[in-house]
Formats: structure tokens, C-alpha cells, sequence
């Protein structure tokens, strides 16, 4: 009976499921959606699968030798018995393996692939005409410093082109729309951000300084370049006054943000002065010190990134431009040597916000390495 009551123990081992559950993991977290690093979420499925079928293997010896130690004790028809029991406990057991998948092989696969974010919000600050070099290790740039020593810089980012105006209709389109100048008279005809973010139910806005009043399409006004304000140049958002009422003076944003009505997806547009344009980079520090004091502290980026970067450089430098992410998911002092542009910060956002890609977007790999969790509810 002793002999028995182990061999009970041997069968109750092998009919908790796991090894099957780890299986149906193995065969199921490959054409997860989720998992977007293919390489990584294929090794791990083949290893995990190799590790279960030696378990599997092991398993079935042993309860054949179980079994037939059981029915030398209880008889052929007890036997036969059990194993219609263990069977079903098997597959129940499987079944709730197969039902936990999301929580038990989520947190490897995201260490190993380095993870993709979902953001709550994202806030892009764009600024002007400057390479690597003249603000990262440069004294008159305490604050790009500072920031770049506690949260992320994407080191091997580059601009499109030359110059302004189509880098930045690529990085709200994913094209620059076969515009080849900063042209204030042209407009375009494609998707952009305002159409899919408001398709997903998500909010937006462009703030510009010194922009005179929401909707202002002008050229120009003071220190505002509409060269600079993208959105401005897409026609289903010029002949839409609901969607021009969202391109509004910078001013608006320290009163959305004290309100708590701060939208999804915020474009920050500093005026020529305070971009680096036409200004000391000090001058531009210095105002993004202030801009971003309240902002950093708020509890309206507690699921939040924001991303600041440079339309393009001083055309002396390759056009490799600075560019930081900023926030409570960024891993601290983290750096990425990953080769990104304005397509491959369009394709973050639009991954983060769960948002479909446009134009090449598509193509670009979306920012890895520098995120502190997988997936952050909104």
C-alpha cells in the first residue's frame, strides 16, 4: 500500500496541468499583439516550449509506471478509473493555466524584450535648429542636462530634412506632404494626428506662444511662426472650426494643466526666441526650465511622457538633433543607442496611445530601452 499511495502522489504531480498549461503559453504568447519584438518573443516561446516537452516526456514515464503499480493494488478497472480522473484534472487545471497567461508569462517577456509603454498623455516641446552638441555637455544648457542625468536621451536621433516646415508635418502625418519649404500659403490634404487621435476618443491640442487668439491661421505674429505649428497646414483642420479652437496660445496650457484638463496629446510650439531660433540656447533653457517646473510635479503626468527635440540641426552636423523623454515611466539616466527620427517618435506615440500609424510610421521602430514597465493604464 505504500508503494500505492506513492505512486498516487506521482499521478496528482503530473495531473496539476503546468506543463501542459506552459504549452499552451508557448504556443499562444508568439502571436500576441503585445509582444512586438518578434526575435525575442519567438526564442522565449521555443525555449519554454523544449523545457515543457522534457517535462511532458518525464511526466507520461512516469505515470505509466504509476498506473501499472496502481492496478497490480486496486485491480485493471480502478486504474483505468484514475486515469479518466487524472485526465480531466489535467485539463482543467490547463485550461486555468491558459486563462492566467496574461499575468504569468507577461513580466519575462517584457525584461527581455525591453518592454513598450502605454501612455496616459504625451506632451511633444519642440525646439529649433540645433545639433547634439549645443546643449548637451554645454554649461549655457543646465536644465537639457540636467534632465538628460535623470530621465532619457535618445542619443543617434536625427532630423528629416531641411528645412523646418517638413519635419514637422512628418512628425505629425508620417510624411512630409511633398513639402519642400517653409512655405505659409500651402496646405495639405492627409491623415494626421488630429484625425486619428479623435477617432480613437483621444483628446488634443497645440499650444503656441504667441499665438494672438485660438484659431489664428497667419503667417506670423510677433515672435509666433506658423511655419512652426504644423496641424495649421491640413485642410480638414482649417475648415473645421471645432479643431481650429484647439490650436491655442501657449498661455492656455498653464491654465489647462491648474484645471486639470490637460488633452492626450499636447504639441508645445515655443515662439522664435524661446526655440533657439533666434535666441541663446540659454535663453531656450532657461524657459524650459519654467515651462516644465509645474508640469514634471503634476499629478496630470503621472502616466505621462513628454518628449522634447529639435526640428532639425544647424544643417553643419548631419542633422542630428538632441532629444529627451521625460517622466514617471522613463527609466532614469537610461540611454538608447537605437537609430530614430521624427517617424520613429511619431510611431512611439501612436503605439503608446494606441492610435494607428500613418504614413512611415509604419516602417519606423517605435523608442526601446529607456521604459521603466511594460504597460501603464491610462
Amino acid at each position: 500500500m505504500a508503494a500505492s499511495a506513492e505512486a498516487l502522489v506521482r499521478i496528482g504531480q503530473f495531473a496539476s496541468g503546468r506543463t501542459y498549461a506552459r504549452l499552451v503559453d508557448a504556443a499562444w504568447v508568439p502571436h500576441d499583439h503585445r509582444y512586438k519584438a518578434a526575435g525575442n518573443r519567438r526564442a522565449w516561446a521555443a525555449r519554454e516550449a523544449r523545457e515543457a516537452m522534457r517535462e511532458l516526456a518525464s511526466g507520461i514515464g512516469r505515470l505509466v509506471a504509476t498506473l501499472a503499480a496502481v492496478s497490480r493494488v486496486v485491480g485493471g478497472r480502478i486504474a483505468l478509473w484514475l486515469l479518466g480522473l487524472i485526465l480531466t484534472a489535467a485539463l482543467v487545471s490547463a485550461c486555468s493555466g491558459a486563462a492566467e497567461r496574461d499575468q504569468v508569462p507577461a513580466e519575462p517577456i517584457a525584461s527581455e524584450i525591453g518592454g513598450n509603454v502605454s501612455f496616459g498623455r504625451v506632451v511633444v516641446i519642440v525646439f529649433e535648429n540645433q545639433p547634439p552638441s549645443a546643449v548637451l555637455g554645454n554649461p549655457s544648457a543646465p536644465t537639457f542636462n540636467r534632465l538628460a542625468g535623470r530621465y532619457a536621451t535618445l542619443t543617434n536621433y536625427s532630423a528629416l530634412t531641411h528645412p523646418s516646415l517638413p519635419n514637422y508635418l512628418a512628425l505629425v502625418s508620417g510624411s512630409t506632404q511633398g513639402i519642400t519649404s517653409d512655405c505659409t500659403d500651402c496646405t495639405v490634404a492627409g491623415r494626421n494626428l488630429a484625425d486619428t487621435l479623435e477617432r480613437a476618443g483621444r483628446s488634443w491640442k497645440t499650444y503656441a506662444q504667441g499665438l494672438p487668439r485660438p484659431g489664428f491661421t497667419g503667417a506670423s505674429a510677433g515672435g509666433y511662426a506658423k511655419r512652426h505649428n504644423p496641424l495649421l497646414y491640413f485642410r480638414d483642420v482649417l475648415e473645421r472650426p471645432d479643431r481650429l479652437r484647439r490650436v491655442v496660445p501657449l498661455s492656455y496650457f498653464t491654465r489647462d494643466l491648474a484645471g486639470n484638463a490637460l488633452p492626450d496629446f499636447s504639441l508645445v510650439v515655443p515662439d522664435l526666441c524661446h526655440d533657439m531660433h533666434d535666441c541663446p540656447v540659454a535663453t531656450g533653457d532657461a524657459w524650459l526650465d519654467r515651462f516644465l517646473q509645474p508640469l514634471l510635479g503634476s499629478s496630470a503626468l503621472r502616466n505621462g511622457v513628454i518628449f522634447v527635440v529639435f526640428d532639425e540641426d544647424d544643417e553643419a552636423h548631419g542633422n542630428q538633433v538632441a532629444a529627451l523623454a521625460l517622466g514617471p515611466l522613463v527609466r532614469p539616466g537610461s540611454h538608447t543607442p537605437q537609430r530614430l527620427d521624427h517617424y520613429a517618435l511619431l510611431r512611439t506615440i501612436e503605439d503608446g496611445l494606441g492610435l494607428p500609424l500613418l504614413g512611415q510610421s509604419a516602417s519606423a521602430r517605435p523608442i526601446n530601452g529607456i521604459w521603466i514597465s511594460r504597460t501603464v493604464v491610462s
